[in-house]
């Protein structure tokens, strides 16, 4: 497969009429941009059987923004063409008004690459993806009788960006990304209960289609619904409460990640506002958000802004240093912007989003960690959650969670679900394993009615006193 499979912009657009145009439209501005997309992405869902979706779908279009101060013009078309770009000038100037303000400073450059440039969508035929499927399918019924129905899912998606910036410098970058997921429903004594496992990132869809690969996700997916057999519903009170490693860092994510954003922050709306240079963790307690990882699904070269990702330390020994920025609202509050503006499609403005978070290990072992908890609640795997990034308060539902007696295993529990604010449940961090790992690679972020691909992580964490919500049944 060639390493630039992809035509340029400059076949639909003329550089330096574009330019001229964002010139016309950030006259006056704070900031401003042209990004321009080209998106591909292919679906195969296979259920009962047989292939229950098979979806193709690709879109272009560009997405022009001037800002000045707090207020951001934003217009953006499926048309690539200078027609269409002069139309869109007079809407992005709607915010700049007759001001006369500065620009800001270019986004540094870098000549890093954190992914292939490759299209991960053609490297396999469509006939492989829809055998691998049905491989996956009699795999899965082949492991235990019990099972009673398998869905598999191969997806594939390639997005070309490019961003104009008003000095004339050209930003491009192209990112894969694929996934392979894997459920089972499991059936026992007339009851039922689904697994479910998966991951990728931005690489190619070789690894993931090797045998070795999703059948260690079939079996995973089918561990996890026979161990939810097993499981008895779950007591309801306040107890300790161990996380595993990994994917249970979502709650990491939604509780305390959006509430270090940039503009939450800006305009007061955060639980964690003001409090730069305070204590908001127990010490120990290091987290970061880092989108420079090769090949995680988080990770860009470049944000949509064009400043390039970074390594950023949020909380530092349970000290609060930094919030996550994108250019506007760094510029606001003074600080530098930390390549966090990220946005959905040409079709959405920037603003301040995760790559991927996670939090530092400790020393402890995290067989003792459980041990030395004695009672309380072990939770390795995560389904939905919310949070109120005001309050911080939050409710996650565990999909694998243990009850632990005299610091021993004693069931798998059904129905628990956590209920705490992610400031004090960061305060009341008692241990941290020595066993830090990131998600398989199957995260996605809301906010604001924008959704983009990103990580998490975290080692075996023991927290003292959350809630827990029982099972009805």
């Amino acid at each position: 497969m060639p390493d630039t499979p992809f035509r340029p912009f400059e076949t639909m657009l003329d550089e330096g009429a574009a330019l001229r145009l964002l010139h016309e439209a950030t006259a006056g501005a704070d900031d401003g941009e042209l990004f321009l997309e080209r998106r591909r992405s292919e679906m195969l869902h296979f259920d009962d059987g047989r292939v229950r979706t098979a979806s193709y779908d690709a879109a272009e279009g560009f997405g022009l923004r001037a800002v000045r101060g707090e207020v951001a013009g934003y217009a953006h078309a499926t048309e690539i063409s200078e027609s269409a770009l002069k139309r869109a000038v007079a809407t992005a100037r709607l915010a700049v008004g007759d001001g006369g303000g500065a620009m800001a400073p270019a986004p540094r450059a870098t000549n890093r690459h954190l992914y292939a440039d490759l299209d991960p969508i053609a490297g396999h035929s469509f006939p492989v993806k829809v055998d691998t499927l049905r491989e996956i399918d009699a795999y899965c019924r082949d492991l235990d009788p019990r099972v009673v129905q398998v869905s598999a899912t191969i997806a594939a998606s390639c997005q070309e960006i490019e961003i104009l910036r008003p000095e004339g410098g050209i930003l491009r970058d192209v990112r894969p990304m694929t996934r392979v997921n894997v459920s089972v429903i499991v059936e026992q004594d007339g009851q039922r209960q689904t697994g479910t496992a998966g991951g990728g990132g931005r690489i190619a869809l070789d690894g993931l289609l090797l045998a070795a690969d999703w059948q260690a996700k079939a079996r995973e997916a089918l561990r996890v619904a026979l161990v939810n057999l097993e499981a008895i519903p779950a007591p309801a009170g306040i107890m300790d409460v161990v996380l595993g490693p990994g994917w249970p860092g979502v709650m990491l994510h939604e509780a305390v990640g959006h509430g270090l954003e940039g503009d939450f922050n800006r305009k007061g709306a955060s639980a964690f506002s003001g409090l730069i240079g305070q204590q908001v963790a127990a010490r120990g307690v290091t987290v970061l958000d880092d989108g420079t990882i090769p090949d995680r699904r988080g990770s860009i070269t470049v944000d949509d802004e064009g400043t390039p990702s970074g390594k950023n330390v949020l909380i530092e020994d349970g000290i609060l240093v930094g919030y996550m920025q994108d250019r506007q609202n760094a510029r606001l509050m003074g600080v530098e912007p930390t390549g966090n503006g990220r946005r959905e499609s040409y079709a959405h403005a920037p603003m301040p989003r995760m790559t991927n978070t996670y939090m530092l290990g400790g020393e402890a072992n995290p067989d003792d960690i459980v041990a030395d908890m004695k009672d309380g609640i072990h939770a390795v795997g995560f389904g939905g959650g919310q949070v109120d990034i005001t309050s911080g308060k939050f409710v996650f539902s565990c999909t694998e969670a243990y009850l632990i007696k005299g610091g021993k295993r004693v069931a798998p529990v059904k129905g628990a679900t956590l209920i705490g604010d992610g400031p004090q449940a960061m305060k009341k961090i008692r241990a941290l394993g020595n066993d830090m790992a990131l998600d398989p690679g199957m995260g996605n972020c809301g906010k604001a009615g924008q959704w983009v691909p990103v990580g998490v992580g975290q080692p075996t964490v023991l927290i003292g006193g959350l809630t827990v919500g029982g099972s009805a049944s």
